[in-house]
Order: C-alpha cells, then sequence, then structure tokens
C-alpha cells in the first residue's frame, strides 16, 4: 500500500491525474480503485508496473499508436484487445510483445492455457506441454566409443 501511495504520488508530481474511486481510509493496508490518466512519456508512471488496484490509461491517435505504446514498456506478461473484428483483433494480438493476450476480456488465466510473460515479466511458460520442462531437470548423457576420441 506504501508502495501504491509514493507511485501514484510520483505520478501525479510529473503531471499525470489521478481519480479515487473510493475514499483512501485512514488506516489499515487497503488502496483504492484508482484511475491514473494523462501520464506523458516522460513521467516514471509511463514505464512503471502498479501491483494493486491501479489502471493506467492512455490515449493512442490509431491503432499503430496503440501498439507503440503497449510495447513500449519493460514489461509484457498479458494484455487484452477488444474489438467486434475478431481476425483484426487477432491480428494486433500479434503485434504486442507480451507473453498472453486475451481478446475481449480482459485476462485469460486458466489451468489449460500456458501462463507466461516476455521482457521483465518473466522467461518461458508453465502450464501444458509448453511449461512441462519448466518444472523438469533434465540429464544430458553423452556416450563415446571407449577406444575413440570423445
Amino acid at each position: 500500500m506504501e508502495t501504491l501511495k509514493r507511485q501514484v504520488a510520483s505520478a501525479v508530481e510529473q503531471g499525470a491525474k489521478v481519480e479515487y474511486l473510493a475514499e483512501v481510509p485512514e488506516q489499515g493496508a487497503f488502496f483504492p480503485p484508482t484511475i491514473v490518466t494523462d501520464i506523458t512519456e516522460d513521467n516514471d508512471a509511463f514505464h512503471t508496473e502498479f501491483f494493486g488496484p491501479v489502471a493506467q490509461v492512455y490515449r493512442a491517435k490509431d491503432e499503430d499508436d496503440a501498439v507503440r505504446i503497449a510495447n513500449d514498456s519493460p514489461f509484457g506478461l498479458g494484455g487484452s484487445v477488444f474489438s467486434s473484428d475478431i481476425h483484426r483483433a487477432q491480428q494486433v494480438a500479434r503485434r504486442l510483445d507480451t507473453g498472453m493476450v486475451a481478446i475481449n476480456h480482459p485476462t485469460v488465466v486458466a489451468a489449460d492455457i500456458p501462463f507466461g510473460g516476455v521482457k521483465n515479466s518473466g522467461y518461458g511458460h508453465e502450464l501444458l506441454d509448453l511449461g512441462l520442462k519448466e518444472f523438469v531437470n533434465q540429464k544430458v548423457v553423452a556416450v563415446a566409443d571407449i577406444n575413440g576420441p570423445f
């Protein structure tokens, strides 16, 4: 909670606007749902991941700008694309530099779907066959002719 308070305060100091969707309590470890807007590329919040109920909202000029904004991040766990045109949404999803993309849903997490990210959000996937080797130590055994070079 204290980290979120500092991150949001820093974003505001650098020009972002904040709307709290509930009152901030005087005590306890509750952080209210929050929306942060008007985050410029020189604001530290632009490249910061908020671990809590803080949504960062960006305005894009067009689809290419939206993809540029989404990919201009050191993180890449997941993303979402919303569209009534599923084919176009799939094309946009392929352009996102993330480990997972949900179409017409905020997230896609289930036991039968591989989970994982890219960049500073992880390496590799877990679950199903894509993630099976993440949890396996493999042993290499090499055999050579006892009388020959190795």
